[in-house]
């Protein structure tokens, strides 16, 4: 493979027409110059230059080598100028990720707040449950996302770099009417009879929930299931069951059903964000990470007497 140093230096000669003159323009000596040359004429196998008094001249060889040179250095050149703006955060790309009740409240503000900072970075993201996004963000397919983990002891990502940045209780959803809505103390196993409405069977916040109630002395008697929070809330309402809802999903809440909080300490996860266990995280990214931190900062709770 040739050598990008010597084709800078052959570069340079052509355009000056003597190896003086380029040694001049390099700040090389003549004879580094013409050491460089030789060098690269052996790379090549063939003359790349026809010496004469007067200076040098391209023979047919150099000629054809002059023309590929001059597109590798100015990609070169360009991808030199790319990083550098990427570094200075003057472009690039960020691939974000999020799970859908973050994505909804806190990746929101983060994003406008980052684009206000950082315009010419373009951004990306990518909605869906951590079990889909964690295994892309370990694979580089992503930069940044945000995750959440439960406060029970389950298996944490330890192949991602986490940064915690709030805990997300769940709530009881209650029908506004029900017969505990007005108990000012709530414990999970005062539930037991009731039936339940959570998300899908599998996904990690049903497994949690059932692993909640057999941790209360009962397995919850799970009548509908669904992944939309908002339907959730309203299958609540109608009286078909109760629910336990992350208070990320609760920035709306119906006014015909009643949240509580359970006692003595209410279920909840923690949220977190996460990106590839690289060596350096690109600077979109840290960005990023530090606005998430800002905005968490700044989230307001909406307390357990939110409604009902």
């Amino acid at each position: 493979m040739l050598n990008v140093a010597r084709l800078q230096t052959f570069a340079e000669v052509a355009r000056q027409g003597s190896l003086s003159a380029a040694a001049l323009e390099l700040a090389y000596t003549q004879s580094a110059v013409s050491q460089q040359i030789a060098a690269l004429e052996a790379e090549a196998g063939v003359a790349l230059l026809d010496r004469h008094a007067r200076g040098v001249r391209l023979t047919a060889a150099g000629q054809a080598l002059l023309a590929h040179a001059e597109g590798v250095l100015a990609r070169l050149e360009a991808a030199e100028a790319e990083l550098a703006a990427i570094s200075g955060l003057r472009g690039g790309l960020l691939r974000a990720a999020s799970f859908p009740t973050a994505g909804a409240t806190l990746m929101p503000l983060a994003i406008a707040t980052f684009r206000a900072r950082h315009p010419d970075v373009e951004i990306t993201l990518t909605e869906g449950e951590p079990e889909q996004i964690a295994p892309r963000l370990a694979a580089g397919e992503l930069d940044l996302a945000l995750l959440f983990e439960f406060d029970d002891g389950s298996p944490r990502q330890e192949i991602l770099r986490r940064v915690d940045l709030l805990h997300d209780p769940m709530y009881l959803a209650l029908p506004a009417g029900h017969r505990l809505a007005g108990r000012r103390r709530l414990r999970l196993e005062d539930l037991r009879e009731e039936a339940w409405i959570q998300t899908s069977r599998d996904s990690a916040c049903a497994r949690y929930v059932v692993r909640s109630c057999l941790a209360a002395g009962f397995t919850p008697n799970v009548s509908f299931e669904s992944d939309d929070y908002q339907t959730v809330q309203g299958l609540v309402a109608a009286g078909v069951g109760v629910a336990l809802i992350p208070e990320l999903a609760l920035s709306s809440v119906r006014q015909d059903i009643a949240i509580r909080a359970l006692h003595p300490q209410p279920p909840g996860r923690e949220v977190v964000a996460a990106s590839p266990r690289s060596p350096v995280a690109t600077p979109a990214a840290k960005a990023m990470l530090t606005v998430l931190r800002e905005i968490a900062g700044r989230y307001t709770p909406i307390g357990p007497a939110a409604s009902g």
